[in-house]
């Protein structure tokens, strides 16, 4: 039984496991009351920080939403830094600052890609407050960018935002019922919402004041070798190839093969895989394959000649990098004043 399907098909048999979900529910609300008292601490690493999450489990997006923030303050003649638990990952010392080229089997596939496309330090800690002061104090990080991590409550933020796609909260239960690790009501106190694709906030209960909104598009605009990086080929030209299989080992892998046929391309084949997959060999078929720049970092060691992969870039309008540039600038006020 695929739990993930049930959560969005509205299937009434996730009512078998109500208890876990009210036991859930339970558990979070006294987190957020023991941190909300001050009865758990929580600690400010002194760099301006910005979280990129979600409310539902699942990939929903963030990990370009990071991307854009990173080079939005790398232009910007700052120095981001990204935190990230390194879910997927062997690593077992932490915090563990993640390095161009690391093995992605180690230090989490996400981590590893923003490694290798950024530059910047990244440092992986599923404890985010320790993680987040290594980047301020020893790697001297002016703004850190957390890839997920908005219920991690110990560490405080100055900007949160939530990243939502079409399947939005799904069935609107709680974890294990549904996909929910927060009701919708948390909406309400996040600094912005990010709909990637045509996410529709309209079944959200209209009680909720929700904050501003903005439109997120994934651009890709050519494919790489997965064995060599640097040789590329043209979205046209690669979708003139016959016989090409795609795979995705991400949240929502359905998403990914729709952009491929909305360039034009015909798929012989789908093959969709949890989310993290650990690739091997057998994964991989013969012939043309394409899958995304996520799998690509776990796939590199035994990729074929003609597996590639296609890097995307998100796309957000000038009011959201706004908001970015309003926020740093009061947060920067306020710390220069202390």
């Amino acid at each position: 039984m695929d739990i993930n399907k049930l959560w969005y098909q509205k299937s009434k048999r996730v009512w078998l496991v109500w208890p876990l979900a009210l036991l859930f529910a339970f558990v979070s609300a006294c987190r957020r009351w023991l941190f909300k008292t001050g009865l758990k601490k929580r600690s400010h690493p002194g760099a301006f920080v910005i979280v990129v999450g979600n409310i539902s489990v699942g990939g929903n997006g963030k990990t370009p939403v990071v991307l854009a923030i990173t080079e939005h303050f790398k232009r910007k003649g700052l120095k981001p830094g990204v935190l990230s638990r390194g879910y997927g990952g062997t690593m077992q010392h932490h915090p563990y600052r993640v390095m161009p080229g690391d093995d992605a089997a180690v230090c989490g596939d996400e981590p590893a890609l923003i490694a290798g496309r950024t530059g910047v330090p990244v440092v992986i800690d599923p404890v985010r407050a320790r993680g987040a002061k290594m980047l301020a104090e020893e790697l001297h990080c002016d703004v850190i960018i957390c890839d997920d991590g908005l219920q991690h409550y110990a560490l405080e933020r100055d900007l949160e935002l939530v990243v939502m796609d079409s399947r939005g909260t799904g069935n609107g239960h709680l974890l294990p019922m549904g996909p929910l690790r927060e009701k919708p009501w948390r909406l309400a106190s996040v600094d912005g919402i990010i709909l990637n694709g045509n996410a529709d906030l309209t079944a959200l209960p209209q009680q909720i004041t929700l904050p501003p909104a903005f439109d997120l598009t994934l651009e890709g605009r050519y494919f790489c070798n997965v064995r060599e990086p640097g040789r590329k080929t043209g979205i046209q030209d690669f979708c003139a190839k016959s016989g090409i299989h795609a795979l995705a080992g991400i949240g929502h892998p359905e998403r990914f093969f729709h952009q491929l046929e909305m360039y034009g391309m015909t798929l012989s084949s789908t093959q969709p895989l949890p989310d993290h997959h650990h690739f091997s060999a057998a994964d991989i078929p013969p012939g043309a394959v394409v899958m995304t720049e996520k799998d690509a970092v776990k796939a590199r060691a035994f990729a074929h000649e003609d597996c590639w992969y296609l890097p995307v870039d998100a796309v957000l309008p000038e009011e959201f990098y706004d908001l970015l540039d309003t926020r740093f600038e009061a947060g920067r006020r306020i710390n220069n004043e202390l």
